[in-house]
């Protein structure tokens, strides 16, 4: 049973997520938070295996929370959702190290799918946020971009550089070790050393790597 806390200040969302995650007999959500301020603490308390964060809330924000949550001694996995144009933080939580980003209007089954995929220790990152971060960080010092995403990659090895790209192409561990013929195991491996060479923390930061070099 994977447990889940739900943190948003906006008592209708937070009442039609816990509505949706009932259904799943896999999936329990074991408390709810107002706020970040409330929802670190909740987390402290309860101790769940998923955070839904909302970005934008009073006291403090997702990505403040986010980064408390992780800095913890146990921390969570946390998936943001977002409504991601309006929200200027999405940017800013790659680096908190948040472990999924959804559109608060994906379909209730896609958001089911993305925390089994996230407790499993494959993050999720919706198709759509992460094409509008790469979009958006192309538009800034792309010669500069290009040249320092490509001398980062150029310290990976032949097979950290496969599994890069593939991760680059939104990818789950278990996609690429079927993709690259390898064992799941093996894949997370790779990932994590991808993950240090590259002085990156998640996926899309990965991706945006890839995609600032050209080779996506």
């Amino acid at each position: 049973m994977t447990r889940v806390l739900l943190v948003d200040d906006d008592p209708l969302v937070r009442s039609a997520l816990h509505l949706m995650l009932g259904g799943a007999d896999d999936l329990e959500v074991v408390g709810e938070a107002v706020d970040g301020h409330d929802g670190v603490r909740r987390a402290g308390e309860l101790i769940p295996d998923v955070v839904l964060m909302d970005i934008r809330m009073p006291r403090l924000n997702g990505l403040d929370a986010t980064r408390r949550l992780l800095a913890g001694a146990r921390p969570p996995k946390v998936i943001v959702l977002t409504t991601f144009d309006a929200d200027t933080y999405v940017v800013e939580a790659l680096a908190a190290g948040a472990d999924g980003f959804l559109l608060k209007d994906t379909p209730p089954a896609d958001i089911v799918a993305a925390i089994r995929k996230v407790a499993q220790g494959d993050p999720m990152l919706s198709p759509s946020v992460t094409r509008t971060l790469i979009a958006r960080l192309r538009a800034e010092d792309g010669d500069d971009r290009s040249e320092v995403a490509a001398q980062r990659l150029a310290a990976l090895t032949g097979r950290e550089r496969d599994v890069a790209l593939a991760v680059g192409r939104g990818l789950s561990n278990a996609e690429v070790a079927a993709e690259l013929h390898l064992s799941v195991p093996t894949v997370k491996t790779h990932v994590s050393r991808v993950f240090d060479k590259l002085g990156v923390t998640n996926r899309v930061q990965v991706a945006i790597c890839v995609h600032d070099a050209g080779l996506d």
